[in-house]
């Protein structure tokens, strides 16, 4: 029989926000072979281990960690709010820090417990203009070209927000998928449908690029409270209401911070043969 107290393979974390879940990897202490390849395997949720999205920790000179995100397709994502609260939690508890700066492509993000369980992130400031976003050309980004009347908002990634009287109705597989790929986002799109419940709550459902319907998003959370509150339609602290939970959303002169719960599902091993199947 083989040693099961000496694995071989390459560890990786479950974890989960409010059930936008993630496979975690933690190289910061070697070297480990992460692909688009191994990513879209590791996706599959029949062949794989299943995930919305992938999450690569390494070593960074000037911050406690650097994260690179991909999508269940393999892609990459330069943002992913949940997961980097996710690996903040993780990060403080093994360090006992009250608070720490992680790197992403979206820049350096300050990471902070926010007591009673919860993890607080700094997403940076929204991304406005058409450039920045990008979409193809110079377009209003509150109100695009297109049925529906959405508004256009960069995390660090690019987001379409409907506002809808019903986001209940709304057929995520069909609608998502659509507006996705439409020609004005040439890196593809989020797409968030949002019900205004009040003042300081919306409703919110989430398509997500590269992966699909989702029960919860923190980059999509804060694009579609950046929206709601360009238009008017709340104030810039809101509660959002996704299918997997709540999150606090905060759009400060500083950035926009997420505050929500992380759960650590559990730790497991990649098999040689799979890595080998899959490189």
């Amino acid at each position: 029989m083989k040693d099961s107290s000496a694995p071989q393979g390459l560890p990786f974390m479950k974890m989960h926000g409010l059930g936008n879940d993630f496979v975690v990897i933690d190289a910061r202490r070697r070297r480990l072979p992460v692909t688009a390849a191994l990513a879209r395997a590791l996706g599959d949720r029949h062949m794989g281990v299943g995930f919305d999205q992938l999450a690569l920790i390494e070593a960074d000179d000037g911050a406690d960690a650097r994260l690179t995100f991909y999508n269940a397709d393999g892609s990459l994502s330069a943002a992913c709010g949940n997961a980097t609260r996710c690996i903040a939690r993780y990060l403080m508890d093994e360090s006992a820090l009250p608070a720490l700066t992680l790197r992403t492509e979206r820049g350096l993000l300050a990471a902070e417990d926010a007591g009673g369980g919860l993890t607080r992130i700094n997403m940076g400031a929204p991304l406005l203009d058409w450039d920045q976003i990008p979409l193809a050309g110079p377009t209003d980004t509150l109100h695009l070209p297109i049925d529906g009347d959405p508004v256009a908002t960069g995390m660090g990634n690019p987001h379409c927000t409907f506002f809808v009287a019903d986001a209940e109705a709304v057929d995520l597989a069909t609608e998502g998928p659509a507006f996705e790929h439409n020609p004005l986002f040439p890196e593809r799109t989020n797409v968030e449908f949002v019900q205004v419940l009040s003042q300081d709550a919306i409703r919110l459902r989430i398509w997500e690029r590269g992966t699909g319907i989702t029960l919860a998003s923190g980059s999509c959370s804060c694009a579609a409270a950046v929206a709601s509150a360009r238009r008017g339609l709340t104030g810039r602290c809101v509660t959002v209401h996704v299918d997997g939970g709540t999150l606090q959303i905060d759009w400060r002169e500083d950035g926009v911070w997420m505050t929500g719960a992380t759960a650590h599902v559990f730790d497991g091993w990649l098999t040689p043969d799979f890595l080998a199947r899959n490189a």
